[in-house]
């Protein structure tokens, strides 16, 4: 099955007027393979002037974070009705930011995911383990408990619609990243996870692999057979090696 490749920047609560500038008018020069996507996400304040500026054919906009209710006495969150007022296509659920910081559950995430794929936008979904989980050997049992709820919220078979990006905790932001080899493993999990409740499924589901990826890993991170991409945090921020990542980036 190929799947196409996606390299997504969450620029996280980082960026301003001047990088989305900057970061557009160079991506609009890049060259990408043919089967390379790339998503942006900058800020909900950004979405607007970044939306005017991007004209690259194979370069999407997405969001950070969404509610699962449509309207309400929320203060401060946006709803994907919002979202529609602009090209959004992509929307990063689950973070585990958001998880850690702001107590989202699993259960709370899956309603996202349903919320987003009813509104025609695809969920880039996030799971990871912790490093105690990690060195508890507990990885595999954590991955499936973060995906499970999704599984029972939306069925199986939405998951054509669903991107997973894989983000081990200990490597967010630290410097730190998997090997390749270990990567992979957790990534073969994952896919195995899927294919143990449809297998066509999980062969189309694009796996995406987040923590620390910068132009010197990722080529070694994305060559792997389930590896199809990656989530980008810190060198999604940096205009020279972000645009660097995109175009020497491979597609399956």
């Amino acid at each position: 099955m190929n799947r196409r490749t996606i390299v997504a920047a969450n620029w996280k609560m980082n960026g301003n007027l001047n990088l989305v500038e900057e970061m557009s008018e160079r991506l609009n020069q890049v060259q990408l393979d043919d089967n390379v996507d790339v998503i942006v996400c900058p800020s909900f304040l950004y979405l607007a002037a970044m939306a005017a500026k991007l004209a690259h054919q194979n370069i999407y906009l997405g969001a950070q974070n969404v509610n699962a209710q449509p309207s309400g006495a929320f203060t401060g969150e946006v709803s994907t009705s919002m979202l529609q007022d602009f090209p959004v296509k992509y929307v990063i659920l689950g973070h585990s930011e958001r998880r850690s910081v702001f107590q989202e559950s699993s259960e709370s995430v899956a309603q996202k995911v349903r919320s987003v794929l009813n509104a025609g936008l695809t969920p880039i979904l996030c799971i990871g383990e912790s490093a105690q989980q990690r060195t508890a050997e507990q990885t595999e049992s954590v991955l499936a408990e973060q995906l499970q709820p999704v599984i029972d919220e939306i069925g199986i078979e939405k998951f054509n619609e669903v991107v997973i990006a894989y983000e081990p905790v200990w490597a967010i932001g630290t410097g730190k990243t998997a090997s390749p080899e270990m990567a992979q493993a957790t990534h073969q999990f994952i896919r195995q996870f899927l294919a143990s409740n449809n297998t066509d499924i999980a062969d189309k589901v694009p796996l995406l692999y987040g923590g620390s990826v910068n132009a010197q890993n990722c080529e070694a991170l994305f060559a792997q057979p389930d590896i199809d991409g990656g989530l980008l945090g810190g060198a999604s921020l940096k205009v020279d090696e972000f645009s660097q990542i995109c175009s020497t980036v491979k597609g399956s």
